[in-house]
């Protein structure tokens, strides 16, 4: 389809609870750090590497997370900063520089390497981005080598993944002015497939996607291309496409049926797909969404559920499980909340909600006690803690490493919060 883009329309009245105030707290925190995003991040970028520079800590978290088995060969790793390093006695560019040549020379079907910061790297200050820049002048051409941080010090562990697709903003090559669609964030096989075909049903064929299968598949981008974001806690990304010329086009995230019709619909106005053709592209999934919601509903409507801060994805979850499974909102914590890209979102909230920024996590867990929820979705450091309490609790990690977006995922979506309350039931029998 060759289509004349329409201007974005100017948001209208806010509604629902965008006006108001939000609880911000800045204590303790209780987080994985961005190095988690390797996890999945590893999986999608399907010749792409990640070399961790760190501790033998920042080891065992990503093969805890990953699931590791010692006969795997998974495309990442840690290269471990011994105490000679941190203390200044060794040359870690020289042993940096050792270790991706032997990368390279293991693992030659490699086409993108990423030197990851961590903490300990970072606390020594070590120039990953001029040793990334050295290392993939001497590599060039065959493989292509960058850098970002997965610092606990000032990420949390879904803001990996922002870093990493951040930097290959870089690196896309310019798109010309004709008009194109990028989807920006880490989604399964499967759900960017099932993404692929609606958009083509409508007649938006020039589809592209951020991070690619295939490193040499990065795509252009460009004053015509209009980006849609399918995470929310993709910031620096966005504002580097921003920054590219691309135009970002707000919508709720696509979670649950109503949020995946009002995600496609952005892009289906933008670029003047015709409501009809629109209507006949996405009935019939949106009507097998909502089916499958509302197997769920029965066991949802009503319970009562608190967010603690923890992956940036609590605002849109919170205003799926309200509107269409009817649980209700005690608390919505989020790590950071970014009002722009989260606007359509804070609209369709109810106006008496409670909403919380950053952690303070003794005065969180005080709040979590008091109301005593029905279900609390925190990460997996706070979990068991609750539990043993008597709390019922749902790990947000689960919501990074299952396919939840889009019109077939619906149903699974609103599994993983009934399952806990089914685990519940067994119990007791």
């Amino acid at each position: 389809m060759t289509a004349v883009v329409q201007p974005t329309a100017r948001p209208g009245p806010v509604v629902g609870c965008a006006e108001r105030p939000v609880l911000r707290e800045r204590g303790q925190r209780e987080v994985f750090c961005g190095l988690t995003g390797i996890v999945w991040l590893h999986r999608k970028i399907q010749d792409a590497f990640f070399l961790v520079v760190g501790s033998r800590t920042c080891a065992h978290l990503i093969q805890s997370a990953a699931g590791v088995m010692i006969f795997a060969e998974p495309r990442f790793a840690t290269a471990v900063m011994e105490e000679r390093d941190l203390a200044g006695l060794a040359d870690a560019n020289e042993e940096l520089d050792r270790m991706v040549a032997r990368l390279v020379e293991r693992r030659p079907d490699i086409r993108m390497l990423f030197l990851v910061g961590s903490c300990p790297s970072e606390v020594i200050k070590l120039d990953l981005s001029r040793a990334a820049a050295r290392l993939s002048q001497r590599h060039a051409p065959d493989l292509r080598i960058l850098n970002y941080s997965g610092s606990g010090i000032e990420t949390t562990f879904t803001q990996g993944e922002d870093k990493c697709l951040a930097s290959l903003v870089p690196e896309l090559p310019a798109a010309t002015a004709e008009p194109q669609l990028l989807v920006v964030g880490a989604l399964a096989d499967v759900v960017e497939d099932q993404i692929a075909r609606l958009f083509g049903t409508m007649g938006i064929d020039d589809v592209r996607f951020l991070p690619p299968r295939q490193s040499r598949d990065l795509p252009p981008v460009g004053p015509g291309t209009h980006y849609l974001l399918a995470q929310p806690f993709l910031g620096d990304t966005a504002r580097a496409l921003d920054e590219r010329g691309a135009v970002h086009l707000p919508a709720p995230f696509p979670l649950g049926a109503e949020g995946t019709t009002k995600w496609l619909k952005a892009a289906a106005d933008a670029f003047g797909v015709d409501p009809m053709r629109f209507r006949s592209a996405t009935a019939a999934a949106e009507a097998r969404a909502q089916q499958a919601l509302a197997a769920y509903r029965d066991r949802l409507e009503g319970r009562r559920i608190f967010f603690f801060p923890d992956s940036q994805l609590e605002i849109p979850l919170a205003r799926m499980l309200s509107r269409e499974l009817g649980m209700r909102l005690t608390e919505i914590g989020t790590p950071y909340l970014h009002r722009a890209h989260l606007a359509e979102e804070l609209a369709l909230l109810p106006e008496d909600v409670v909403l919380s920024e950053g952690q303070d996590v003794d005065r969180q867990l005080d709040r979590a006690r008091a109301e005593r929820p029905d279900i609390t979705v925190c990460g997996l450091g706070l979990a068991n803690p609750l539990e043993a309490e008597g709390l019922t609790t749902k790990w947000s990690i689960e919501l990074l490493f299952t396919p939840i977006q889009g019109y077939e995922q619906a149903g699974d979506l609103a599994a993983l919060f009934a399952r806990p309350f089914d685990r519940q039931t067994r119990l007791r029998v």
